[in-house]
Formats: structure tokens, C-alpha cells, sequence
């Protein structure tokens, strides 16, 4: 009976909630950086050309403006991502291209109470959409560059994540984004094909609220 008590007591610790949701009204601001990993399988463009875009980290800040308890409203924004991609043809002739790209996503996210475990942690869950604008490609041929153009993308985006705070104001996000980001691709004008990456993307930030 002791045990049954003590296992009983643990679990509702564990399951207790506590008042700390994050009023209507208020700002917060979450700067620090995201590392972006595109699924393996970027696509295969005409000529039987198969893309593997690499990963890369930057910098980010989001702003989210609550627009009801717990409920806000977040934009999240970052310095230019730079990925590297190969192409690889059937015999396994490789030529290198690169790219560079701003993500913007716009997402409606909902916080949870504190959960004491042993912390009031705070997770949260968010869905919205992206857009992609990619700048700056090249592809390297022996003779030259030639002009790869990837079109801008817009695609839904997820988010889940878990606020670990200091204090009533201050916190420690650690998060992940699905982004679907698919670009058609063209080189010298001419269409190639799709390129896929709809990475997963992974970040930590110091959250401030105001």
C-alpha cells in the first residue's frame, strides 16, 4: 500500500500543472541559432542529375506577439543560410553548385502551463507557413559558372519546443521546425526539375519577455 501511495504521489507530480500561463498582450524575443538538415533525398533533375543539399547553422531571432493566454503569434528570421550542393550524374561524375537562402516562417503557437519536472518547463507547439527566397546559386562547370536560378517556396512549417526558464521573464529554448521547402530549379533559363529539401531544423535561444 506504501508503494501504490508513493507511485501515485509520483505521478501526479509529474502530471501537476502549474499557474504559469503567459498573458494576452505580451511581447517575447528569442535570439540565438538554428542548424538546418535537408532530407537525404534532394530529387533527381533532368539528366538524371541527383541533388544532395548539405546542412548549415546560423544565427536566428524570432518576435512572438501573444494574442491570448499561452496563444502568440511568432516570426522568425535569420541571417542568409549557405548550403553547398552536389549533383551527381549515373556514372558518378559530381559537380559542385552552391546556394544561399532567407527562411522567414509565420507560425500560430500555443504554450502550455508549467509542468514540474522537476522545473516549470513550458512546452509549446506551433504550425505555420514558410517562405523561402534562395539568392546567390552557382553551378561550377570546367568551363565556367553557369546561372542555376532556384524559385522562391512557400510550404507549410511545424514547431515544437520547450521553454526552460530562469525566471518569470527569462528562459532557454531548445526547438525543432519541419519546413517543406520544394524549389523548381533552372539552369541558363531552362528547366531542370524540383529540388526537395524540406529540412528538419534544430535550435537553441535565449527567450526574453516584455
Amino acid at each position: 500500500m506504501k508503494l501504490q501511495s508513493l507511485v501515485l504521489a509520483a505521478a501526479t507530480a509529474l502530471t501537476m500543472t502549474t499557474a504559469f500561463a503567459v498573458p494576452a498582450g505580451t511581447w517575447s524575443v528569442a535570439a540565438g541559432a538554428h542548424y538546418v538538415d535537408p532530407k537525404s533525398d534532394n530529387g533527381t533533375l533532368d539528366g538524371g542529375l541527383a541533388v544532395d543539399v548539405d546542412s548549415d547553422v546560423r544565427p536566428t531571432i524570432s518576435g512572438e506577439y501573444f494574442i491570448a493566454n499561452n496563444v502568440g503569434i511568432e516570426l522568425l528570421a535569420a541571417i542568409p543560410f549557405h548550403h553547398d550542393i552536389t549533383l551527381t550524374d549515373a556514372d558518378g561524375v559530381s559537380t559542385d553548385a552552391k546556394t544561399q537562402h532567407l527562411p522567414p516562417t509565420l507560425s500560430v503557437q500555443y504554450h502550455f502551463d508549467g509542468y514540474n519536472m522537476p522545473m516549470n518547463v513550458k512546452p509549446f507547439v506551433g504550425v505555420g507557413v514558410n517562405y523561402t527566397t534562395f539568392f546567390k546559386e552557382k553551378v561550377y562547370l570546367k568551363e565556367g559558372t553557369a546561372n542555376l536560378k532556384l524559385d522562391d517556396s512557400f510550404g507549410v512549417a511545424g514547431h515544437i519546443g520547450v521553454d526552460i526558464p530562469f525566471n518569470a521573464t527569462e528562459s532557454f529554448r531548445i526547438d525543432a521546425r519541419y519546413m517543406d521547402i520544394k524549389t523548381d530549379a533552372s539552369l541558363d533559363g531552362v528547366e531542370i526539375g524540383e529540388v526537395d529539401i524540406s529540412p528538419w531544423v534544430y535550435g537553441v535561444a535565449f527567450v526574453k519577455q516584455f
